[in-house]
């Protein structure tokens, strides 16, 4: 994948969110006829942020360098953007600002030096032995794990030639389906999580390569990609169908790693609701792992794929 286009992905993720909306949910009226455009026209988003036709025009259409944080603020609300898409947005502004500075060259991609986590990293997910413990990278990669998450994930750890992402389980293993009940709400989630991560940190190439190995061989991949959709990480509710103890209901919290927030790493808990058959599961996964599991390799064992 080349480097990523500040430009056109400004353009493409403002025409997607102008298109989600309609007159109505932003107190305008739906005026006669037929609308030429979906969703609302450059004219009225203009008009929400208070800003000119002309201007908000050229911002469309990706000169975001030099736009203060306060109208990008007005626009964010023009557009309805949630936490996660006003986040993305500013990411993409931090860019091309930096872009423009003498000397630096945005298009020169860098890999990112290879996470090697703490040993004490790898000792507090070892102490959450009820739960299912991990830390992953912005381009998903499962950097360290606990044992009742390795076993949790056994299908993702199938195959040891290189590390467990995620992001290319979900696209490209035929059993991802049948391991997530729910494939088209992770798939959706896991674009854009990788979006997200492109708009904060755009010049990594290992990041890039990823994206580029799923939009090269995924299909499904490509038409999430091309939506333009981002997500904040925070909690929720999971399901999963193991191969060796049946469906199993957790929710999950996620967590800046708070000793490297700046590489992008996070913590992600899954537990069980006390007193469900979720609960009685992890028990016997847990049991199992226990005494069955391999050892779990921590993050210096981890070279990229």
């Amino acid at each position: 994948m080349d480097a990523v286009d500040n430009r056109s992905e400004i353009r493409d993720f403002l025409t997607t969110r102008r298109a989600k909306l309609t007159p109505d949910q932003v107190g305008l009226p739906a005026g006669g006829g037929r609308r030429r455009v979906p969703g609302l026209r450059r004219e009225e988003v203009a008009a929400l942020a208070g800003v000119s036709t002309e201007w908000y025009t050229r911002l469309e259409k990706g000169h975001i360098n030099g736009v203060s944080d306060e109208v990008l603020g007005a626009v964010a609300r023009a557009l309805h953007l949630d936490d996660a898409e006003q986040a993305y947005l500013f990411d993409l502004a931090r860019t091309a600002r930096l872009s423009h500075r003498p000397g630096q060259d945005a298009r020169t991609g860098r890999r990112r030096r290879q996470a090697h986590l703490p040993p004490r990293v790898q000792w507090m997910l070892d102490s959450m032995t009820d739960a299912a413990a991990f830390v992953v990278n912005g381009r998903r990669d499962i950097l360290a794990i606990n044992t009742l998450g390795r076993a949790l994930y056994s299908p993702m750890f199938a195959d040891d030639r290189r590390p467990a992402n995620i992001a290319r389980y979900t696209f490209l293993d035929t059993g991802a389906p049948d391991f997530l009940p729910d494939w088209d709400g992770a798939a959706n989630v896991t674009v854009a999580l990788l979006r997200t991560e492109a708009g904060r940190d755009p010049h990594n190439k290992d990041l890039r390569d990823i994206i580029g190995e799923l939009s090269t061989l995924s299909d499904e991949f490509r038409a999430r990609w091309a939506a333009h959709n981002v997500r904040i990480h925070h909690a929720g509710k999971k399901q999963f169908k193991h191969p060796d103890v049946g469906l199993l209901d957790v929710v999950y919290h996620s967590f800046p790693l708070a000793a490297d927030e700046d590489r992008g790493l996070s913590l992600t808990i899954y537990s069980a609701e006390p007193g469900t058959a979720t609960e009685d599961r992890f028990k016997l996964l847990a049991s199992w792992a226990a005494t069955n599991s391999p050892t779990v390799a921590g993050a210096d064992d981890l070279d990229r794929g």
